[in-house]
């Protein structure tokens, strides 16, 4: 945007020429740091309406005859090691301290000024003058946009020390107002920065400098190469007399690769590493022959029928990683409250469902506070109060804080459905459960904890029953959306005949592994018994009857 200012005294805190009135009827004091704006401003403009008209006129005129635009002389920039060629080639000129880097529009015509200059402090300030808006790169036009290479920089005077680091050989520009315009500068001047082979990146080792370079190489693709820096930037290398040091770093500049792409030269490092190793197995020997155990950065799914012990399978686990780590638990039951999870915790921890009537143990016995010092209120459990609050980020937001602030390792989420089903305003179900799997999956990733999920089944055609009585299960029968089977680690199925005849069969729940990323390994691994009495689920051995035959989804 076209820039005009003048200054006058500063009526609050009485600077004589702090106030800058801007054209835009604004107001700004560089002393006090007041800033006024529209109605406020054209007050203060009462009684010296003329002398601004009249010097509107001058700065306009200015605007609009581009030879007014020269100012000052050029010199050497000494505190920043340039020399007065390099300014001359580049056309950079002092007046009263303050340095006027010159830009032009794609003609090759001088439109712009940049101001830098210093207050008080020595803090570093810059304005425009001129038609800003038309601006291409600094330096565009001492060069005429073929070659092999081309070096873009942060800054005008990095771009300086670059080129006379250089000797004045190479092509050297620079964007105009820092990391912020990168995206910017850049398509303004695209064309004429494509008529290079190469495009080296040079541009300040700081975060956002960083960043900026990396925007940078995707808006050029395959013809940008970045420069490593180990000083902050170009005219850091001069002013400490390492110009070689920088042009090694330039010959050094590395082609840019988008996230994702690796070459396989560059493995050997990660290849040599150990494999993720198992943190806990799992408490049944059968699954542990399959799986391997559980490990970090896993996102394992627990899938059956309604009523297949789901809830119950997990506890189980979520006792056995309590009882064989120190590491703390993250528990959302979506279906019960934190009272109804907390006393399942202690029901294994006592071998008594306490859920029941005429349960063994009360809240008045010794036995049972002792057991809640040991489960619930050891420190290392985390329960989720969903009352009023379950919606996808709503959730994601709260596992975070499991993991980030309470430490947690492992994440128990039971179930998926239940969360999808809430959301407001859903009109596709398969859709908004693929989002909320990518982004339980991303959260395993990025913050390395392992996730147990429950996900439901869909209804199979009822002339080959239902998974309640037996129904073997395969992948396809996951509720809603295949993004479940593809993006967990592991998938459990549990089958039981819930109709069965005989009471012992009725209470035995065979586990499937139907995926298996980490081993490949998959089938029936594990016998289940419920024992009524205890509450707890045993293993047995194993018997591996014929099995009935599946069918597709409805």
């Amino acid at each position: 945007m076209d820039y005009r200012a003048i200054h006058q005294p500063c009526p609050d805190c009485g600077s004589s020429d702090a106030l800058s009135i801007n054209s835009n009827d604004t107001t700004f004091c560089h002393s006090c740091r007041k800033y006024t704006r529209s109605n406020d401003t054209r007050e203060l403009l009462e009684g010296i309406v003329e002398e601004i008209v009249e010097v509107e006129k001058r700065i306009v005129h200015a605007e609009m005859d581009p030879s007014m635009l020269s100012a000052g002389q050029s010199m050497a920039l000494v505190e920043r090691g340039i020399t007065k060629e390099t300014c001359e080639a580049y056309g950079v000129t002092v007046k009263n301290g303050a340095h006027y880097y010159p830009y032009h529009n794609e003609d090759g015509e001088l439109v712009a000024h940049k101001i830098r200059t210093k207050d008080g402090s020595g803090k570093k300030k810059f304005r425009t003058l001129g038609k800003w808006k038309d601006i291409t790169l600094f330096g565009e036009n001492n060069f005429n946009g073929k070659g092999r290479y081309i070096t873009l920089c942060e800054g005008e005077l990095d771009a300086l020390a670059a080129y006379q680091m250089f000797d004045s050989r190479w092509p050297v520009v620079s964007i105009a107002t820092g990391a912020a315009s990168v995206q910017n500068d850049i398509e303004n001047s695209f064309e004429f920065l494509m008529n290079y082979d190469k495009i080296v990146i040079c541009f300040d080792s700081d975060k956002e400098g960083k960043k900026a370079a990396k925007k940078a190489a995707e808006l050029l693709s395959t013809k940008a190469r970045i420069m490593h820096l180990k000083l902050k930037d170009a005219n850091d290398y001069l002013i400490n007399n390492k110009q070689e040091e920088f042009l090694q770093a330039w010959y050094q500049s590395e082609d840019y690769a988008p996230e994702g792409v690796i070459a396989g030269t560059e493995l050997w490092d990660i290849i040599k590493k150990p494999d993720a190793a198992a943190t806990v197995d799992y408490p049944y020997k059968g699954i542990n022959l399959l799986t391997y155990g559980i490990r970090m950065g896993e996102l394992i799914t627990v899938t059956g029928g309604t009523g297949m012990g789901k809830s119950s399978f997990l506890r189980e686990i979520t006792k056995h990683i309590f009882d064989n780590t120190e590491d703390s638990i993250g528990l959302l039951f979506m279906e019960e409250n934190p009272k109804r999870t907390g006393k399942g915790m202690m029901s294994l921890d006592l071998s008594t469902p306490l859920h029941l009537p005429g349960a063994k143990f009360s809240e008045s016995d010794i036995e049972f506070e002792e057991s809640y010092k040991r489960t619930v209120g050891s420190g290392r459990y985390y329960f989720f109060d969903h009352f009023g609050s379950n919606t996808v980020e709503e959730i994601l937001a709260r596992i975070r804080y499991f993991v980030k602030v309470n430490k947690c390792k492992y994440i128990i989420l039971d179930h998926i459905s239940i969360i999808v089903s809430s959301q407001q305003h859903t009109t596709d179900e398969r859709r908004t459960l693929d989002e909320c799997m990518t982004k339980l999956r991303m959260l395993v990733q990025e913050l390395n904890f392992c996730l147990f999920l429950v996900s439901h089944l869909s209804r199979p055609s009822e002339q080959k029953g239902s998974h309640e009585e037996g129904l073997n299960m395969s992948l396809r029968h996951l509720r809603g959306s295949q993004s479940i089977a593809q993006l967990s680690d592991i998938v459990l199925g549990l089958e039981r005949d819930g109709q069965s005849d005989d009471a012992r069969e009725r209470d035995t729940t065979r586990v499937r592994v139907m995926k298996n990323r980490f081993s490949g390994l998959t089938g029936l691994c594990a016998s289940l018994l419920y024992d009524r009495t205890t509450g707890r689920i045993i293993e047995k051995e194993l018997d591996l009857q014929p099995e009935k035959d599946d069918d597709d989804c409805l």
